[in-house]
């Protein structure tokens, strides 16, 4: 997801103690922070479970997780694995080329368009006319895989399901072609020991300047490098890539190598909100259209109650408010009441001390 996500994201301490909902990390983290998707895994003793809600308002994706294997486990079965958090990668500056195949076209089932359509938006779309082909080294493949048959036992005697998605995330490696292969090495920066030559053509050439062949710490002959094998590969770069010798109007071979993880899912529900309301698909439950309507009426109705007592609700609040509003007036009310009957008062007697003052004069 890089570089879209919340690497040092820490939960607070509050909420970690608390049994939170995806409603609640959906309220608090959309937005501050413009999270589009949460993806919860929880596991039971059965199964480990994957749910993926569109935030706000859902719709909420629960998939069943059959198979996983970690970035770990992909690189240590590896020859030359990627180095992905090397400083010279940088390959997760910018987000990876997103490929969903096999879901099928306008024709295929509600479910497949919307796993496409949720896999698609998870990931920020690219302009074909303004990206920059350097900035194009992952790629992210969402495989559906459909059986014909929905009974297919695996090694293990189990029953395999009939739809799952497969997940694999890949490094993009390119490498000059139609050239020697030892010049390539140079080109790469990849010096070999050419304390035993006397001249850099011997290495060229594999010979010495008497005329017998060199012998060389790293073994190499004059062959040419075989990725002549595979010729789809070969793509004329519009640009210079990265990589040594990846040069504008250059022919060169490209490579995918895993990064990890994988993961194989199976679709087992669809909620239409943010894990709630009515269930759109479910893998294991089927029901006839005069059920899938009642229910879809009952939780309409459900949400109407739930619209009518929040709005009572709110009533209730407003009303309290202008009770305690009225209150307060009233006693600012009486209170002005009170300091104008004082200081009338105050004049009166004021008033009578002076007049009482002049007929003691006059006397």
């Amino acid at each position: 997801m890089s570089p879209h996500t919340a690497l040092n994201f820490r939960e607070d301490t509050k909420n970690s103690k608390l049994n939170k909902s995806l409603t609640h990390y959906a309220k608090e983290l959309t937005g501050p922070m413009g999270i589009t998707h949460i993806l919860s895994i929880s596991q039971n003793e059965s199964k480990l479970a994957l749910r993926l809600a569109r935030t706000p308002v859902g719709p909420t994706l629960t998939f069943k997780i059959q198979q996983f294997s970690l970035s770990k486990h992909v690189r240590r079965v590896q020859r030359r694995p990627f180095d992905i958090n090397s400083a010279a990668s940088k390959i997760t500056t910018h987000p990876p080329i997103v490929v969903t195949n096999n879901f099928g076209d306008a024709t295929a089932s509600p479910h497949a368009k919307l796993m496409r359509i949720t896999f698609q938006n998870m990931f920020p779309a690219i302009n074909v006319a303004t990206v920059k082909l350097r900035n194009c080294r992952r790629v992210v493949l969402f495989n559906y895989i459909r059986r014909e048959e929905k009974h297919i036992q695996n090694a293990s005697g189990q029953d395999e399901e009939d739809e799952e998605v497969e997940i694999r995330h890949y490094a993009i490696r390119a490498a000059p072609v139609g050239i020697n292969k030892k010049v390539k090495r140079i080109i790469q920066a990849k010096i070999p020991n050419l304390s035993k030559l006397e001249d850099i053509s011997d290495y060229i050439t594999g010979t010495t300047a008497s005329g017998a062949k060199a012998v060389m710490a790293s073994g190499s002959g004059a062959i040419s490098d075989s990725e002549a094998e595979d010729e789809t590969s070969h793509v004329i770069l519009p640009e210079k890539y990265a990589g040594k010798g990846n040069i504008k109007s250059q022919k060169s071979a490209l490579k995918l190598v895993e990064l990890g993880p994988r993961l194989r899912l199976k679709l087992t529900k669809v909620e239409r909100g943010l894990a709630s309301g009515d269930v759109m698909y479910h893998a294991y439950v089927h029901k006839d259209p005069e059920e899938v309507k009642a229910q879809k009426q009952k939780f309409e109705e459900m949400a109407a109650l739930k619209k009518r007592r929040r709005e009572e609700q709110e009533e209730n609040v407003r009303r309290k408010k202008a009770i305690i509003e009225e209150k307060r007036e009233k006693k600012i009310q009486r209170r002005k009441e009170r300091e104008e009957a004082a200081m009338k008062e105050l004049r009166g007697a004021a008033a009578d001390s002076e007049e009482s003052y002049e007929s003691e004069s006059d006397e």
